[in-house]
């Protein structure tokens, strides 16, 4: 279905409710519905905002278009949690009702402040020449959940020397001080972070674009974050019009970080390389926050911007990934789930085998939805991994490739696929003779932590509920594997 720019632009109050109850119909009978995944009720779900800590709850609003898999006029819609796994619907936060964002609620972050939770967006505005002005925004929670917002922007116009694509403030507190970056494009067309301050987050000032050394790195940098773990810096962003480059920057647009300690006086960063955040194939627009206990905790949206995906039929689209836990170790990030996600685990199984030249499977070990750890060690074996989601026609494979010395994410024979440009295997390289692959299955996808953390491969996959097989296998010679499983939802 094409959606004219009219039907974009329809507001959730402006539908009769027999037309929402039709479509929550419709997406009630996807097959692809997930189990213990943040989705959207209807519609399409994307960056995730505002995450953050307040009142003894963690808050995490993501962007929301209510009316069908498109990005329409976009609210927040708020979920909360007391634990980082059982989420309770809260509605919606954030309407597009006003001048300050007659087009969108775009993205933006939350800290506390004055014992309220404040939420720093933009506001997507437009003129009758369609001229694109964004706005950033003010809008404060208080305890008994309320939102109320600004009635006047707190960043009026963008500074010149920069595009109207000015969006995604991230707030934090650093000596008394607020700061903000703002994902930002040049008038050159390349893009960039700019760095704003504030004694009460009420006035802003701009300081300055972050000189960084990346001075032609794609056309735009969507949501930053900017945070410390132990001292050392982190930026992280979405750069957009980044070509592949060996194993990297395969999907349309990437997410990542720099290593390094941003100097606010002089608006500069001395960073490392660039490196990807996910090797898989939907994951964009990350954002962290600090838990109460000092841990950094992000979420990704489990998706991609200007992709079509199987639910679209449906009338929904996308959701988040499960909460992680971010370190630094070795001069990388680790990516680790929350250690809360144990509480989703049922019923726990085990099995061990070795394999020689052959593909194994273990009873009982089959699932649509559950937490599987799975430890190899090769003896002479050309390769070994996982296969996931089986049946006689489909299959998602995870192979690790000792030849080669590098992870393979294969999602050929997934299920109903969209034909993409992108291709459907993803890698990244990885030596030695041990492997251990954790993996998180719901109904409509796999999030994939490699050796602990070091990588990870998020992915949607669409097989058919009948595909619940889990194989085992090791090619041109010998593997040991261990492997344990526990159900989730069941």
């Amino acid at each position: 279905m094409q959606w004219t720019t009219e039907q974009r632009y329809t507001r959730l109050e402006d539908i009769s409710k027999s037309e929402l109850a039709a479509l929550k119909k419709q997406v009630g009978g996807s097959p692809w519905r997930q189990t213990y995944h943040i989705q959207p009720e209807t519609g399409l779900l994307n960056d995730p905002n505002g995450f953050s800590f307040y009142n003894g709850e963690y808050h995490l609003f993501y962007q929301w278009f209510p009316l069908g898999p498109v990005h329409g006029i976009k609210y927040w819609y708020h979920t909360k949690s007391k634990d980082l796994v059982h989420w309770e619907n809260a509605g919606i936060a954030i309407r597009p009702d006003s001048d300050l964002d007659s087009h969108g609620a775009y993205s933006g972050s939350g800290i506390v402040h004055n014992d309220q939770l404040y939420l720093m967006y933009t506001g997507n505005t437009r003129d009758e020449q369609w001229v694109r002005h964004p706005k950033q925004n003010i809008a404060i929670m208080d305890k008994q959940g309320i939102i109320q917002k600004k009635q006047k922007p707190v960043i009026h116009e963008v500074p010149p020397g920069y595009t109207d694509h000015f969006r995604d403030p991230k707030v934090w507190k650093e000596n008394g001080l607020f700061y903000a970056v703002i994902g930002a494009q040049r008038t050159n067309l390349t893009g960039c972070v700019v760095l704003y301050s504030s004694p009460d987050m009420e006035t802003w000032t701009f300081e300055g674009e972050i000189k960084t050394a990346l001075p032609r790195f794609g056309y735009m940098w969507e949501c930053p974050d900017y945070f410390t773990i132990d001292g050392q810096g982190v930026l992280v962003f979405s750069p957009q019009g980044i070509a592949p480059k060996g194993d990297c920057y395969h999907n349309i647009y990437q997410s990542g970080y720099v290593l390094g300690n941003l100097d606010v006086e002089t608006q500069s960063i001395d960073h490392g390389a660039f490196f990807e955040l996910d090797r898989g194939f939907d994951f964009y627009a990350p954002q962290t926050m600090e838990a109460p206990d000092g841990r950094r905790i992000l979420v990704g949206w489990m998706g991609l911007p200007e992709m079509s995906y199987p639910t679209d039929s449906h009338g929904w689209a996308h959701c988040l990934t499960l909460p992680r836990e971010i370190t630094i170790e070795n001069g990388r990030l680790m990516q680790r789930p929350v250690r809360e996600l144990e509480r989703l685990r049922g019923v726990q199984m085990e099995a061990s085998a070795d394999l020689c030249d052959e593909v194994q499977t273990f009873d009982s070990f089959s699932g649509t939805a559950f937490e599987m750890i799975c430890s190899f060690e090769l003896e002479d074996a050309d390769s070994c991994g996982i296969e996931i989601r089986v049946s006689e026609e489909e299959k998602t494979v995870i192979t690790y490739d000792a030849l080669k010395q590098k992870v393979h994410l294969d999602r050929t024979y997934s299920g109903a696929l969209t034909d993409s440009p992108y291709g459907t295997v993803r890698s990244c390289s990885l030596a030695g003779d041990k492997v251990t692959f954790r993996l998180f299955v719901d109904s409509s996808s796999l999030e994939l932590f490699v050796n602990d953390g070091a990588e990870v491969f998020t992915s949607r996959i669409f097989p058919s509920k009948d595909s619940a097989g889990i194989r085992f296998f090791a090619k041109g010679g010998r593997a040991t594997c261990q492997a344990v499983k526990w159900t989730i939802g069941e």
